[in-house]
């Protein structure tokens, strides 16, 4: 299989190694990987390391570098049996658009919500006046597009490891579904498929914004059972929200719910816990983005998820709290006071 991965940040980097790496039984696939930065591309060509991303980790020989340019996106682009975009969210309005009219299955990485635009038309509609999930980006500028998402816990320094990781391929087409398992599954990946599409998505956006808040947990040092206790109050929270939304509540005990939140929430290598952690020592927001050197998705979309849950009517104190905290509006012992100090209520709702 012709798989082209677009963008070499470190999870694009860790796929694509992990597919040019199949092993096993399996045929080595034929893998691209795509930087859109040419010095980066360049350096990776040199030296057969992502360094910038994933440093002391060994490019197999087999891995194909392409980039630098928009001309060569479109030559990549047109030799794929899968295309799989491994931008932030912010990007992958523009590349659903560029391949709107693509005929193989295509794939996105990133999880959250995107940015709402800053100003709307008129006529702009509800659904459009908030931040999208990736599935409803493609809906609007790419609906004849066979698409989905790959997720699930996983942290691409382990992946490129070869470390054993299990995700899902989430899609409304079965082939889009049938693709990522062929491409992806190998001795060390297991890749789980699910037609849940609303559900791995919103598992994958709420996750990192519960994982600040358990990162400020952590950082303030207030034990073991105030974690147990945010990280299962934080799985109901995530819940609500994708039934709302039009989940599968099994979805929420799965891979992209429960086990990317346990993850992302509990792992040393979770940069949304990492926010957390260094809130909660007395860093700045921007102190603490600018330390990580990559993106913390948590810090851009809890503001939506919180958006989003208020105009469908859904409770998410946790999400509230962190964005509260975000904004500047409140301490991060107070974020904590107002949790504890909310009204008695029944465990199951």
């Amino acid at each position: 299989m012709k798989i082209a991965v677009i963008g070499a940040g470190a999870w694009g980097t860790a796929l694509a190694i992990s597919a040019a790496n199949a092993g096993g039984t399996s045929a080595r696939h034929q893998v691209t990987l795509w930087a859109r930065d040419a010095a980066q591309l360049a350096a990776m060509q040199a030296q057969r390391i992502n360094t910038r991303y994933l440093p002391g980790i060994a490019l197999p020989d087999a891995l194909l570098l392409a980039g630098g340019s928009d001309a060569s996106l479109d030559a990549v682009l047109a030799q794929q049996d899968l295309i799989v975009i491994a931008t932030p969210i912010a990007a992958l309005r523009v590349m659903l658009q560029r391949m709107q009219n693509v005929s193989v299955p295509v794939a996105w990485l990133c999880k959250g919500f995107e940015t709402p635009l800053p100003a709307l038309p008129a006529n702009t509609s509800f659904l459009q006046s908030f931040g999208l999930l990736a599935h409803e980006i493609r809906a609007q500028v790419a609906i004849d597009l066979r698409a989905g998402a790959l997720s699930g816990p996983s942290f691409a320094q382990e992946v490129a490891r070869g470390q054993p990781t299990a995700l899902v391929a989430a899609s409304e087409h079965a082939e889009v579904r049938d693709t990522l398992v062929a491409a992806f599954h190998s001795p060390t990946l297991r890749i789980y498929a699910n037609d849940d599409i609303v559900g791995v998505e919103v598992g994958g956006a709420v996750k990192n914004v519960l994982a600040i808040a358990t990162g400020l947990c952590d950082g303030l040092n207030l034990g073991l059972n105030a974690r147990a206790a945010l990280i299962t109050r934080g799985l109901a929270e995530m819940t609500r929200l994708g039934l709302a939304l039009g989940a599968r509540a099994e979805t929420f005990t799965g891979l992209s719910g429960l086990g990317d939140l346990v993850l992302t929430a509990t792992g040393d290598l979770s940069r949304n816990r990492k926010v957390g952690l260094l809130l909660a020592q007395g860093q700045s927001l921007p102190q603490a983005v600018a330390s990580l050197g990559h993106v913390a998705e948590g810090v851009y979309c809890a503001r939506t998820v919180v958006q989003r849950a208020q105009g469908l009517g859904v409770e998410m104190p946790i999400s509230e709290a962190v964005v509260a905290l975000l904004d500047g509006q409140v301490k991060p012992a107070e974020a904590v006071a107002a949790l504890m100090g909310r009204d008695p209520a029944a465990e199951l709702r």
